[in-house]
């Protein structure tokens, strides 16, 4: 296998050290994040707004990382300084976008065709490093890519009897390009900032974006019920509020970027496509929600349209 060059603004390709450790940080923050949809769903059935929710998600996420936050930047305070602009965009790309339309996603869309729309950011990548970088697409990224498309016209039921509903597909769309944005800033390498700090940055402030958001009437903030439930479990709300903030936001963005960072953005947001396996898991077994025939055989075909798309492209 040959080494290419590395794009602009990429990692050189990780050596076996970092690739192994990259894949590790990779699963962890998969088998995370896919617990956002399944534990969102509990909440916003108990009558939680999506907003409210994904906005304490970020928030308990950002104070959980706080203490790690500063002590990765201590006494290089000036880090801070010089990446503001990425920290914002991170803040409000990677992190507000992607949960909030996700969120508003899952209250219209069963969890897995809903994070199998999400989870087309890896073509979504490749676009941005064809345009941005000049890496033109090989023929089989082209075919990968069609195959993919077709996959998801089924998945989102366009052959079936129901479709799903339009506005949830949208809102899916616009967590697709959050989800991009994602791997692509936090794949920097040129920053000098510790994973870490991009992580705790990053919720902070899309955490507070969404709630000035909320304050001014943008967003609807209304709480639901005291008690969540996930298929036969029933749970105080809190603890699938500090579920969210905990597992499916602190730790899936900390291993996420950690990930990114040896993987580089193209090979991360490729291994990151588990996650919609977990997801599907997770659905299935705490809230009862099973694909049709057609959608189960259109996530196949556009897992193997991406797999063909990564494999089309130079490693």
């Amino acid at each position: 296998m040959t080494v290419a060059e590395p794009l602009p603004g990429e990692h050189h390709a990780p050596d076996r050290a970092h690739l192994d450790s990259g894949l590790l940080f990779s699963l962890v923050a998969a088998a995370s994040f896919s617990t956002s949809g399944t534990l969102a769903s509990g909440l916003l059935t108990a009558g939680w707004t999506p907003s409210l929710a994904v906005t304490l998600r970020i928030a308990i996420a950002a104070l959980v990382l706080l203490p790690m936050t500063i002590r990765a930047v201590h006494g290089q305070w000036h880090l801070l300084r010089s990446n503001a602009q990425t920290i914002i965009a991170y803040g409000v790309l990677a992190v507000a976008l992607p949960q909030t339309c996700y969120f508003f996603a899952v209250q219209r869309l069963p969890v897995g065709p809903a994070i199998l729309i999400e989870y087309v950011a890896p073509l979504v990548v490749l676009v941005w490093q064809w345009a941005v970088h000049g890496q033109r697409p090989t023929k089989l990224t082209i075919t990968g890519s069609a195959v993919a498309v077709a996959g998801l016209l089924l998945v989102i039921g366009i052959s079936a009897d129901t479709a799903l509903d339009p506005i949830g597909v949208l809102w899916a769309t616009g967590g697709m390009f959050g989800a991009a944005a994602y791997f692509i800033l936090s794949a920097k390498p040129d920053t000098g900032l510790p994973p870490m700090a991009l992580a705790g940055g990053g919720l902070g402030a899309g955490g507070l974006l969404l709630f000035v958001l909320g304050l001014v009437g943008v967003l609807p903030f209304k709480t639901g019920d005291a008690v969540a439930h996930y298929g036969a479990w029933t749970v105080p709300s809190w603890v699938g509020l500090l579920a969210l903030g905990l597992v499916s936001a602190a730790l899936a963005y900390s291993a996420g970027i950690a990930a990114t960072r040896r993987l580089g953005s193209r090979l991360a947001s490729f291994v990151g496509l588990i996650e919609v396996v977990f997801a599907f898991t997770w659905a299935w077994l705490l809230l009862g929600q099973t694909p049709t025939l057609v959608q189960a055989g259109g996530a196949v075909l556009l897992l193997i349209g991406v797999a063909v798309v990564k494999t089309g492209e130079p490693d």
